[in-house]
């Protein structure tokens, strides 16, 4: 099978599976846990199909030109290398045992037809920051990653998770606003936001990178991990399920 077209299937099965939840089965929820659960198994199997021999090493790179506004030309793409290779198996693994463990601990609820089709959501949005080849198409997967979190934690639809959601929303969105800038100035100092290009300009001479540009950059990961000081968020997401 072609490289592109397993990755294609690695990062498009959770989104089917969202969406066939969401058609079919948010009242049924052996059907909904089927979707998800047979999704996370097949990424979980292309995953260890490409650390173990369907890939041979090479650097893999594939994207298309998504929008173009006068000299700014925005693509999205695959990239895979020896790091998104790794980090893919670690996505898909853990992800996997987290939707195994659900089927169990989501049993109760009468809602968790809707559950999983936020975890199928959440699963789309990790894949795609693992395999963006450009900065821009990462943050648009990082801010899906927040949506997906915001649905998570949200799920119970009582007043504590309500608050809960939206604490995490809007302290996430002040760490995404400083990767934001970031990646605009990264764009301003090097005319590119695409990885590949920017690993070979910065190859040659790393003095044009900035604590300013590093720090930004930073800003994302200390909201969407929960580091100081943008902890606040994580302690009041125990309103929503803990998978």
């Amino acid at each position: 099978m072609d490289l592109g077209t397993v990755l294609s299937i690695i990062l498009l099965a959770p989104l089917v599976s969202a969406g066939l939840i969401w058609l079919f089965a948010r009242q049924r929820a052996a059907l909904a846990m089927t979707f998800s659960l047979a999704a996370a198994g097949i990424i979980l199997c292309l995953s260890l199909y490409i650390l173990l021999g369907g890939w041979d090493g090479t650097p893999y790179q594939g994207s298309a030109e998504w929008l173009s506004l006068g000299g700014l030309s925005l693509s999205i793409g695959y990239l895979l290398n020896n790091l998104s290779a790794l980090m893919l198996f670690v996505v898909s693994f853990v992800g996997f045992w987290i939707h195994l463990f659900s089927v169990g601990y989501m049993n109760d609820d009468a809602a968790r037809g809707r559950f999983f089709g936020g975890l199928s959501i959440f699963m789309f949005s990790m894949l795609g920051i693992v395999l963006a080849d450009n900065l821009f198409m990462m943050f648009i997967f990082w801010e899906l990653v927040g949506f997906s979190s915001y649905m998570l934690i949200g799920h119970y639809l009582n007043d504590e998770a309500a608050q809960a959601s939206k604490k995490a929303f809007i302290t996430n969105r002040v760490g995404d606003f400083g990767f934001l800038v970031g990646i605009i100035i990264v764009y301003w100092t090097f005319g590119t936001v695409s990885l590949t290009e920017l690993d070979q300009i910065l190859g040659h001479d790393t003095s044009a990178v900035t604590t300013l540009m590093g720090l930004l950059l930073f800003c994302g990961v200390l909201g969407k991990s929960a580091q100081m000081p943008l902890h606040v968020w994580l302690p009041d997401a125990m309103a929503g399920p803990t998978p």
